[in-house]
């Protein structure tokens, strides 16, 4: 199993000017995005939207078709909007990458189990969808050297990651908040990707 933290912070530091789209798992505060991030301006956080990620993923990916879009998905967001598979297979943005963080627990809300964890195929469901490519990762050092090839291929492309699973139990109201919330990415990202409005 791939730590959370570092499987984040290689995709950073592998991400060029590309967006990262990042769901709850991906964009926590203590093991995700915020912490490690290096192109702050490019970080559109979905905490808010369980399940959207990959929707503005795809949006972001076919208003900017020249920049890649990377979608830091999990599986309890993914398995609540499977369509989603489907509509960007169908789409076929040559520039995303949909990176699903699979830790078989709603990690955020308390670690429940993913319903399906142990019967779920993730890569067979983003084949059978019609995914470009897909490639998986259940240790840092095979992403470590995979992922130059994952993230060079043509997609839509699909990156299972095996993480381990940590529990967010702190009460909502006691958690340190992002500082970068998706309001704050609605106003930020059109002077950053130099759309007009």
């Amino acid at each position: 199993m791939i730590d959370n933290s570092d499987a984040v912070k290689l995709l950073d530091s592998k991400r060029d000017n590309a967006v990262f789209v990042a769901t709850m798992n991906a964009n926590n505060v203590h093991f995700g995005l915020p912490t490690v991030t290096s192109n702050e301006k490019l970080d559109f956080p979905v905490s808010g939207a369980m399940s959207k990620a990959s929707d503005v993923a795809l949006g972001l990916a076919l208003a900017q078709p020249d920049r890649k879009v990377m979608c830091l998905d999990g599986d309890g967001s993914l398995l609540m909007n499977l369509g989603a598979m489907v509509t960007i297979s169908n789409k076929a943005p040559k520039n995303l990458v949909h990176i699903l963080f699979n830790n078989k627990v709603y990690a955020v809300t308390g670690g429940q189990p993913i319903p399906g964890d142990e019967q779920v195929d993730w890569e067979d469901m983003a084949k059978s969808a019609g995914y470009a490519k897909v490639f998986s990762f259940d240790n840092l050092e095979d992403m470590t050297n995979g992922i130059n090839e994952a993230l060079a291929a043509v997609g839509p492309v699909f990156i299972h990651l095996v993480v381990k699973p940590e529990i967010e139990n702190t009460p909502v109201q006691f958690r340190t908040p992002a500082k970068r919330t998706v309001h704050t990415a609605i106003g930020d990202l059109p002077e950053t990707l130099g759309v007009k409005r």
